[in-house]
C-alpha cells in the first residue's frame, strides 16, 4: 500500500435533511459513518479532510450547461416546472427536489475531485459520500443528481494519467460512468452487479470499448464473488495496467439490504478492496447505493478501519450498540434487525457453492 497517510474525505452537510419521507435514501447514513468511527477511535482531524462543493464551471467540464442551470433553479426557488421535470428527471418521485439538494449534490462532485487530487499524491482516499453512478450528462437519474465518480476520473485524467480503471461492487449496474467513457480510450469500466435488477443494463462485456460487466444471479455469496475477483476482476486490471484506480462501494450488495438480493459480507468486500489498494496506484474508494443503515454504516466505518489499519473489536462498545439500535428504517421491520448488525462491525463470512453462471462469466460463455 501507497506509504503515505490515508484521507477520509466528508462534510457536515451530509447531516442535513434530504430526499423524501417515502425515499430510500431517507436514512442515516454517512453521519453515522462517522460518528461511529469517532465512538470507535478511528477518526481525526490528520485523516479527516473537509471538501468543498464543485463550482458550476467544474461541474460544466461533465454536465450540461442546460441541466446544470435547472438544477440551480429549482433549488433556489423550491419548485420544478413540469417541463423540466420531464426533461431533467428532477422533481420526480426518484429523484425528488429537497432544500440544499444542489449544495449536496456539487459537495459529492467536490469530494470527489479533492480525492483524486489527494490520490495523485500518494495518499488512499475514501470518500463514501462518493458513488453517484447513475447520474447522466443532462439528467437525474437512480437518486444521482451528478455523477462524481466520472469527476475523480476526469481528475485523474487530467493530472496526466494515461489510463484509468474503475471498478464498481454496488448492486446496480455503474451504468452512468460506463457511458460517460465509452468512447475514451483511456477509462476501461468493470461492473459486477446483480442481473435482472434497476437499471436493466450492463447485461454484456463489450472489450473493444473498455467495457466490462458481470451481471451475477441473485443471493451471490462471498465464494462467488471471490472466484469473480480471481478470475476476471484482478486479471482484468494486470491486462489493463491502469496508472489509477477508482472503486464503488456501494453497500445494496450486503446481505439484509432491501433494495437487491445479493447475500455478500461485508469482510469479503473489504479484502477484495485491500487486495485492489494493495496494487499501490493512486486509488480512490467512493461509496455508492445502500439502504439498510445498519449494514451500510457497519460496512462503511470498516471500509475505513481496514484502509487505516486499525484493529477491529470482536463486539462493538456499549456506545455503539445504543447508537445503532436508535436508528431506523422504514423498509426494514423492526424484527428483522438482526442482533450482529448491532453488536459487531464485522460480518459472518458467507461462503456458498460457486454456481454455474458464475463459471460462465468468468469463461465468457454469456
Amino acid at each position: 500500500m501507497p506509504d503515505a497517510a490515508p484521507f477520509y474525505i466528508g462534510s457536515e452537510i451530509y447531516r442535513k435533511p434530504a430526499f423524501s419521507n417515502n425515499h430510500p435514501l431517507n436514512i442515516v447514513r454517512h453521519a453515522a459513518v462517522v460518528d461511529l468511527l469517532h465512538i470507535l477511535g478511528w477518526l481525526d482531524g490528520e485523516n479527516f479532510r473537509e471538501s468543498t462543493p464543485a463550482t458550476v464551471g467544474q461541474l460544466l467540464e461533465f454536465h450540461n450547461r442546460a441541466y446544470v442551470r435547472a438544477l440551480e433553479n429549482a433549488n433556489a426557488t423550491g419548485r420544478v416546472e413540469p417541463d423540466v421535470r420531464e426533461r431533467y428527471q428532477v422533481g420526480t418521485l426518484e429523484n425528488p427536489l429537497f432544500p440544499g439538494l444542489f449544495e449536496r449534490a456539487s459537495m459529492t462532485v467536490g469530494g470527489s475531485i479533492l480525492s483524486a487530487e489527494l490520490a495523485g499524491k500518494g495518499h488512499v482516499v475514501f470518500h463514501p459520500s462518493g458513488g453517484t453512478h447513475h447520474g447522466r450528462a443532462d439528467r437525474a437519474s437512480g437518486f444521482c443528481y451528478f455523477n462524481d465518480p466520472v469527476f475523480a476520473i476526469l481528475t485523474f485524467l487530467k493530472a496526466g494519467r494515461k489510463s484509468v480503471m474503475y471498478v464498481d461492487f454496488d448492486a446496480h449496474h455503474g451504468d452512468g460512468v460506463e457511458e460517460a467513457f465509452l468512447a475514451d480510450a483511456r477509462v476501461t469500466t468493470a461492473s459486477i452487479h446483480e442481473a435482472e435488477r434497476w437499471p436493466y443494463t450492463g447485461t454484456r462485456s463489450h472489450p473493444g470499448d473498455g467495457v466490462y460487466n458481470f451481471a451475477v444471479p441473485e443471493r451471490l455469496n462471498d465464494t462467488e464473488f471471490e472466484r469473480l475477483l480471481d478470475g476476471v476482476v484482478v486479471p482484468l486490471v494486470d491486462k489493463v495496467g491502469p496508472d489509477a484506480l477508482v472503486l464503488c462501494c456501494g453497500a445494496d450488495c450486503l446481505a439484509g439490504d432491501p433494495l437487491s438480493k445479493m447475500e455478500l459480507s461485508n469482510v469479503a468486500l473489504w479484502d477484495a478492496v485491500e487486495r485492489l489498494i494493495a496494487r499501490g496506484l493512486p486509488t480512490v474508494v467512493l461509496g455508492g447505493g445502500g439502504y439498510n443503515p445498519w449494514t451500510v454504516t457497519r460496512y462503511w466505518a470498516g471500509m475505513w478501519g481496514r484502509i487505516s489499519g486499525r484493529e477491529f473489536p470482536e463486539r462493538l462498545p456499549g456506545e455503539a450498540t445504543e447508537y445503532l439500535r436508535a436508528m431506523e428504517c422504514d423498509l426494514i421491520d423492526e424484527d428483522e434487525v438482526e442482533e450482529a448488525w448491532l453488536t459487531t462491525i464485522a460480518d459472518e463470512p458467507r461462503p456458498g457453492p460457486v454456481r454455474r453462471e458464475i463459471e460462465a462469466l468468468i469463461k465468457g460463455d454469456v
